[in-house]
């Protein structure tokens, strides 16, 4: 550089001084020689004037990178039309027309050679299609890269393919809005498309469980693509600690003899096998006093496939009609576990028993769309685990509820000798015996699973029991039984005995026994209505005496037994139709009416005659007697 003090008014404003000063590498040497140019500008009152040359230099160098970054990007995107985003984990693909680089994604116009209108503000590509096994709709997976780091997203290919919806990426973290929309959404297509042999097409399931032969989410062939709203629960489901540690705690809870214990494991297992056995789903309940561990069970129970701790795989009753099915229906074939059936509110409680026969029917309501079309139904094929401090029973009105609940009371004061080290001990350790447990199946097979459960059936059909309760009962037996010999390894089965009283009876679970019950119990309380000679609302006419069986006869008027089977409720048409078949309902014609003469009114008219036995159980145990004798005495064999 030419010494400072021969400088004058015209050569300090030369390109040759600028340019040497500029080309300086060193910043801040570059900054000391500026400096000491402006303080000889000011010896040689020119400084304005220098001021003014050194801005435009710098302008024209602005000018002149900005123009060579373009034409980098040019020859990088253009020209070979490919991506060229930087430090990037996913390779380069063909964008046709489009420019994609660190700045973003623009358009270019061939005829102008310029850039158009941007995309997007960031690195964005497609760079995996998801199949859905069930619906065959298919996904798209996203990566983008903000704040230096790339993201993946898996979003319905209808939201990418809209210019209106893709504006809810924004959400997500994609720089997009409703002016940039219809570009991104080109964009995406055109690189999807143009990259369709290259870009990857994975199979995926919205639902965990059994797809085909594989189990989601231990075969990593397919891949989870379910609602963002269920991904803390499924990412719940993992293993996580020592499998070690957590056997041998569980070893030592089953040892302890707990039957409660022991079930509610062995339900928990069951639910992966309703599908393969093609049974419907069934309710187990754990009720008893508060205090002596069913949450804990619960965790115990629910630490088998994954996280046990709060707000992560066990629910509550808090829900909605449709948290009802979706959680379900993404859970598939892994149990629904719902702890404490206190929490549900009076809504829930008024329409439980209906909550219970859509969630053991497996399939939920069909709705319909704003497109005046159909959505897909949720569906499911898996075990409920619940507790309370009531029996599930207790909210239940109709047998056929009933039918679908084995109860689990827990009569011991404390399930759990140390409660805080089982919670500490399955929190840390948990989602190994259920993977374990797939693995048995597939070992096993389901022609040898499901001879194993008929023989189990077998051994514990009972005539006072239902068929349906019998068959959900066998499979958690079987259960228990593939757990003990191929995982635990210890030998504790379940006792039958203790097994068989989770079981109703069939007169608990038959709606006309029921309903013959509730009726003579409405007599027993409201005798008076019977008598003419008190003063109140009447129900029929005087109770009679039967002279061959001694049996109490009463006779309702049909208006009032109708109204009382309603309150109660029960079928009037479907008792009566039953009870005419028992004998316990005195007809003349096939509606279950007689003809006689009213003692009030003195006129004749219709009743229904009820016989009021003793014993119901011992009365129909006669019928059937009776009806397997021939004429000369002898039972049919």
């Amino acid at each position: 550089m030419v010494p400072l003090n021969q400088l004058d008014a015209r050569s300090i404003m030369s390109r040759d001084v600028l340019d040497e000063v500029f080309g300086q590498e060193d910043e801040i040497y570059k900054a000391e020689l500026l400096a000491s140019l402006a303080l000889r500008a000011s010896e040689l009152r020119c400084k304005k004037e220098f001021s003014e040359v050194v801005a435009a230099y710098k302008r024209a160098i602005k000018e002149i990178k900005k123009q060579e970054k373009e034409e980098q990007r040019k020859n990088n995107s253009l020209v070979e039309h490919y991506t060229n985003f930087s430090n990037s984990p996913y390779d380069n693909m063909a964008c046709e027309n489009w420019i994609a680089s660190d700045d973003g994604v623009y358009t270019w116009n061939p005829t102008t050679g310029i850039t158009d209108m941007r995309a997007c503000y960031h690195p964005i590509l497609p760079v995996e299609r998801l199949k859905n096994l069930e619906t065959g709709e298919e996904q798209l997976k996203i990566a983008f890269k903000r704040n230096y780091s790339w993201q993946e997203i898996i979003v319905p290919k209808t939201i990418v393919a809209s210019a209106s919806k893709i504006v809810g990426l924004a959400a997500r973290g994609v720089a997009v809005t409703s002016e940039t929309a219809k570009y991104l959404v080109r964009y995406l297509s055109d690189v999807e498309n143009a990259n369709d042999d290259y870009i990857k097409i994975q199979y995926s399931s919205g639902k965990l469980g059994w797809i085909g032969d594989g189990f989601l989410p231990y075969d990593t062939e397919i891949v989870f693509d379910g609602d963002a709203r269920f991904r803390q629960l499924f990412h719940s489901i993992k293993e996580h600690g020592r499998r070690d540690i957590w056997y041998e705690h569980v070893k030592k809870l089953r040892k302890s003899g707990k039957f409660e214990i022991k079930f509610m494991i062995a339900a928990s297992f069951a639910s992966v096998l309703i599908k393969p056995l093609n049974a419907l789903p069934f309710f187990v309940d754990l009720w008893g006093l508060t205090g002596n561990g069913k949450s804990i069970t619960h965790m115990l129970a629910a630490s088998i496939w994954a996280d046990p701790g709060e707000k992560k795989y066990i629910s509550n009753f808090k829900s909605s009609d449709v948290g009802y099915e979706v959680r379900p229906d993404m859970l598939n074939n892994l149990p629904f576990i719902i702890d404490d059936t206190s929490q549900k509110d009076e809504r829930t409680e008024k329409n439980f028993e209906r909550i219970v026969y859509d969630l053991c029917s497996g399939q939920g309501k069909t709705r319909s769309n704003k497109e005046l079309g159909l959505n897909k139904e949720n569906t499911w094929e898996l075990c409920i685990l619940t507790n309370g401090e009531y029996p599930l029973q207790s909210y239940m009105a109709q047998g056929g509820a009933i039918n679908r609940i084995l109860e689990v009371e827990c009569t011991h004061d404390r399930l759990f000798y140390r409660p805080q080290e089982t919670i500490d001990i399955l929190k840390k350790n948990y989602g190994f015996a259920g993977k374990d447990f797939v693995k048995a199946v597939k070992q096993l097979g389901v022609d040898n699973i499901r001879r194993l459960q008929q023989d189990i059936q077998k051994s514990i059909t009972s005539e006072d029991k239902t068929e349906k309760q019998l068959l959900s009962l066998s499979i958690v037996l079987t259960a228990d039984r593939i757990a003990t010999e191929m995982l635990f390894k210890d030998g504790q089965y379940i006792d039958i005995t203790d097994a068989k009283s989770t079981l109703a009876d069939v007169s608990d679970v038959s709606p006309n026994e029921r309903c013959y019950e509730y009726l003579v119990d409405m007599i027993s309380m409201n005798e008076q209505r019977f008598d003419v000679n008190t003063i109140c609302e009447k129900w029929g006419d005087p109770i009679e005496i039967d002279s061959d069986s001694g049996c109490r006869m009463v006779y309702f008027y049909p208006t009032a037994l109708e109204n009382i089977c309603k309150n109660g409720g029960f079928s009037k048409k479907a008792f009566l139709s039953w009870g005419m078949k028992k004998k316990l309902v005195i007809a003349k014609d096939k509606y279950g009416n007689i003809v006689k003469r009213d003692s009030v009114t003195k006129k004749t008219r219709k009743f229904c005659c009820i016989k009021v036995v003793d014993d119901l159980n011992e009365y129909i145990e006669k019928q059937k007697n009776q009806l397997n004798k021939n004429d000369d005495g002898l039972v049919f064999k």
